[in-house]
């Protein structure tokens, strides 16, 4: 990627529309627009849109009126200048205005290319271009508002504290080691581990975040298991508000997994609603039974589904063994709406006699797919066990990233060397080399040293024009 070419692509998604976006940014972004279009006014006023005819270079014939809006450098989203081509949402002109625009000078843009020229004039750091591309992909109103506070630079004002905090020490002990025999201060060993604790709690704090922040960007998977007839389809259907899986009184109607993704408190949760399990009755049902099995381990949560107008069933128990160690679960007792027979004592005594600690005080929800009754405290429950503690950090500074939680790990192991050091009483020149390496791993993460390794990997999963 050149920095110095002037590129161009569509800011608005492919297909028809009532407007089409063409954005060109570089020095020479002016004079590419010129000569494709013809303005009302020379030159173009900054920040007002203008309207102008798109002219087809062949003969000259006004192909479409279009807006043009004209930011003038470093006031622009890249930080160059950048001229937005506001057309109707015809691909054909949409493309063709493009195809213009390379033929007066510019170049197509590469996948991210405006925003990687931003994070390069300075107009954002890392983490936020990063939060450009969770923003855009984000699926529900809560995975925006936490991808916009770090668009925000929410993230890089989380670790400010702790950079300083380095800093600082970093400072004294340089001094020490720099003007020992001008009777500098030295900080007490004390001190410097004092320092270390809670530079290393911070980080420690937003490292765990990840559980949470992970569940937020990319969602998660819910399995609904149990034995047929028991009512997963219709807990499957009354969770996504939409009648998805067919349900009749017949056992073993669901022979295949049937996948859905519902919002569950502004997160993602992929329904998977499987077959019931039982001995299969031909090779179809043997093949979703295997699928369900996979899905079951695959699950960040198992939803064990009971029918509670029974009681308690030998095959509830067997599905409860199969599940142990897998990982968390609830229990919905589904159809309260008839005469309830299986007793919550009864459900305790099956869980405590598994012996896991993944059933750990495993919630039980009285409900009825067919009323509604109980589903409000099913979908609290849910969302209890799929998200764990998070109150250590504020929302909008949990890392979301995988690369950002791989970064504050190496940072967290050069503090805990240099806490070591510290209590083996080595020489500050050992302590501080630990401290450089946690402060250059925290500056990886907003772009801050030398990161063109990782940059293409970035960049290269927007979408053009972006």
């Amino acid at each position: 990627m050149k920095d110095e070419d002037t590129i161009a692509a569509p800011a608005t998604p492919p297909g028809r529309g009532g407007i089409g976006i063409l954005r060109v940014s570089g020095p020479d972004a002016v004079e590419v627009t010129e000569k494709v279009i013809r303005p009302t006014k020379r030159p173009f006023p900054p920040r007002h849109a203008t309207l102008a005819d798109f002219l087809d270079p062949q003969d000259g014939r006004v192909l479409d009126k279009v807006l043009v809006t004209y930011f003038r450098r470093p006031h622009s989203y890249t930080g160059e200048d950048v001229v937005e081509i506001s057309c109707h949402g015809s691909p054909v002109i949409l493309g063709y205005l493009l195809q213009c625009c390379v033929a007066a000078g510019a170049r197509v843009a590469e996948p991210g290319e405006f925003t990687l020229r931003a994070f390069l004039n300075g107009r954002m750091d890392l983490s936020q271009a990063e939060a450009v591309r969770d923003l855009i992909e984000s699926q529900t109103l809560y995975q925006a508002r936490v991808a916009a506070l770090q668009l925000g630079g929410s993230l890089a004002a989380r670790l400010k504290p702790c950079r300083q905090s380095l800093l600082e020490l970093m400072a004294v002990l340089e001094a020490g080691i720099d003007f020992g025999e001008d009777d500098v201060p030295v900080m007490d060993w004390e001190d410097i581990q004092r320092k270390l604790d809670a530079v290393h709690k911070d980080l420690a704090i937003l490292a765990e975040s990840y559980r949470f922040g992970r569940i937020v960007r990319e969602g998660l998977a819910l399995a609904l298991v149990g034995r047929p007839n028991v009512g997963k389809s219709s807990v499957f259907n009354r969770l996504l508000n939409m009648e998805r899986a067919i349900v009749t009184p017949i056992p073993g109607t669901t022979r295949d997994l049937i996948s859905e993704t519902a919002s569950l408190g502004g997160l993602p949760v992929r329904l998977l609603d499987t077959a019931g399990i039982r001995t299969p009755q031909d090779e179809v049902e043997k093949i979703g039974i295997e699928r369900t099995h996979q899905a079951i381990a695959d699950a960040d949560l198992r939803l064990l589904v009971l029918d509670a107008s029974e009681e308690w069933h030998s095959q509830d128990s067997e599905l409860l063994r199969q599940t142990a160690g897998l990982g968390r679960m609830v229990i919905v007792a589904n159809k309260t709406d008839l005469p309830v027979r299986i007793a919550r004592a009864a459900i305790n005594e099956a869980v405590e006699s598994i012996h896991s600690e993944a059933f750990a005080e495993t919630p039980i929800v009285y409900a009825s797919a067919k009323t509604g009754e109980g589903f409000v405290e099913l979908k609290e429950r849910i969302m209890a066990a799929l998200t764990p503690s998070h109150a250590g950090t504020a929302e909008g500074e949990w890392l979301t990233n995988a690369r950002h939680q791989q970064i504050i790990h190496r940072s967290l192991e050069a503090v805990q060397r240099a806490k070591h050091a510290t209590q083996q009483r080595l020489p500050h020149e050992m302590i501080l080399l630990d401290l450089y390496e946690a402060l250059r791993r925290l500056s990886e993460l907003t772009g801050e040293t030398n990161v063109e390794n990782i940059l293409d990997v970035i960049f290269s999963k927007f979408c053009i024009g972006k």
